[in-house]
């Protein structure tokens, strides 16, 4: 008897196992797991109060390339120095008619700019060559180009930075008299000292 119900009840347990089917382990797709991830940084995006279009940054970082860096607008420091124009400070340098060669009294106006010039650091001088109007435009503008650097030549001599003197010549184009006489030609053979500034 007791054979028998060992027996009843192992074929029960036997029965019992083989109708239920082992569980399977389902293990999420790739395109499940993103999806879960999206929702997950969206929730969170929600909650935290991140826009859309911050957490699209915040997904791709953006690689600089050389085409904006191109664009990016720098400021530099180091301003332009400006000057402002003292025309009246020293007289003009006077030549005899077709010469370019410095009188005693051009020299000593010279000398006088030159110890102006080594007190004053922050000047630069502006010698204009100028001519009477007799001789062809051509000549003299280069007439006038020798009379400022004969100038500028003396107060290098005297100790001046030649990058602090600049020279130009107007020829003819700019007299300070125009009557066609002696003495008014005379007044206009000349090189004017403009005295530059710093603002």
């Amino acid at each position: 008897m007791k054979k028998l119900s060992f027996l009843i009840s192992l074929t029960l347990i036997v029965v019992t196992l083989s109708a239920c089917p082992p569980r399977k382990v389902v293990q999420p797709t790739p395109s499940e797991t993103s999806s879960s991830q999206q929702t997950a940084m969206d929730t969170s995006s929600r909650q935290t109060g991140i826009s859309d279009q911050k957490m699209a940054d915040m997904k791709r970082p953006e690689h600089i390339t050389e085409t904006q860096i191109a664009k990016i607008e720098t400021t530099d420091d180091k301003s332009k120095v400006q000057f402002k124009e003292v025309t009246d400070m020293f007289e003009d340098i006077y030549f005899n008619y077709d010469e370019y060669v410095l009188q005693p009294e051009g020299k000593a106006i010279l000398e006088n700019v030159s110890n102006w010039m080594l007190k004053n650091k922050n000047t630069v001088i502006s010698l204009e060559g100028h001519c009477d109007e007799r001789g062809t435009n051509e000549y003299n503008l280069a007439l006038g180009d020798k009379r400022a650097k004969s100038a500028r030549d003396y107060l290098i001599a005297l100790g001046i930075p030649s990058e602090r003197l600049q020279t130009i010549s107007y020829g003819e184009e700019k007299p300070v008299c125009t009557e066609r006489t002696e003495s008014c030609w005379a007044k206009n053979r000349r090189v004017h000292i403009v005295v530059l500034k710093e603002k």
